[in-house]
């Protein structure tokens, strides 16, 4: 049985956090269709808030803490991600564009994506379209037809709830479907860094 590991990025920073809450939401729909089409998977939830002085850090000394280390390898190391964030000043959080500019720009390319974002209003949703889809347009990836947003509106009744899992559903379909079958790797062997000594043989043996 073929194994699918998806990374799921959450930005929120309340506890709890709605957008944790989507994030799950969104990871369980797609572990299950994955699990229907006869996939093992493993999920790595992170929430970003938690290495929000890491990244900071990173911006200033050019290294990554041990624990950013180990996420932003498991996010290269996964076939899928599942990104979620709430909405600031009418674009996703500056933790969440943070945590992917500390990211090897070629690191994301070819995977599946699936996008969600939160907002107090609805007059946030086309975050989506406007500032998520064409930043992971940017780093190459093959990102979901559908995103989702959330709503105060789609948390707390039966049927506005339904109408949120119909639209996690239909999200989860499309990003299993991207995870079916034969997946790109991109990822290559950093170069090697040789000694100058050995450098300057090479080129001295050459002449």
């Amino acid at each position: 049985m073929e194994t699918r590991r998806i990374t799921v990025l959450s930005a929120g920073l309340g506890v709890p956090s709605s957008s944790r809450l989507l994030a799950d939401q969104l990871a369980a729909a797609a572990e299950h269709q994955l699990a229907a089409a006869g996939y093992a998977v493993t999920v790595d939830v992170v929430e970003l808030r938690d290495l929000a002085v890491d990244i900071a850090n990173n911006f200033v000394t050019g290294y990554a803490a041990p624990r950013l280390a180990e996420v932003i390898a498991g996010v290269e190391a996964s076939d899928g991600i599942i990104a979620v964030s709430p909405v600031f000043s009418a674009s996703y959080s500056g933790l969440f564009k943070s945590f992917i500019d500390v990211l090897d720009p070629k690191s994301l390319e070819g995977k599946a994506v699936l996008l969600g974002a939160t907002a107090g209003t609805d007059r946030h949703q086309m975050v989506l379209d406007f500032a998520m889809r064409p930043l992971f347009s940017y780093l190459r990836t093959r990102t979901a037809a559908t995103a989702v947003f959330a709503g105060p509106q789609d948390w707390g009744t039966a049927g506005d709830g339904g109408t949120l899992s119909a639209r996690i559903e239909r999200a989860a379909s499309e990003f299993s479907r991207l995870l079916e079958g034969a997946q790109p790797r991109s990822r290559q062997a950093p170069l090697e860094s040789l000694p100058f000594e050995q450098l300057l043989a090479g080129i001295s043996g050459g002449n």
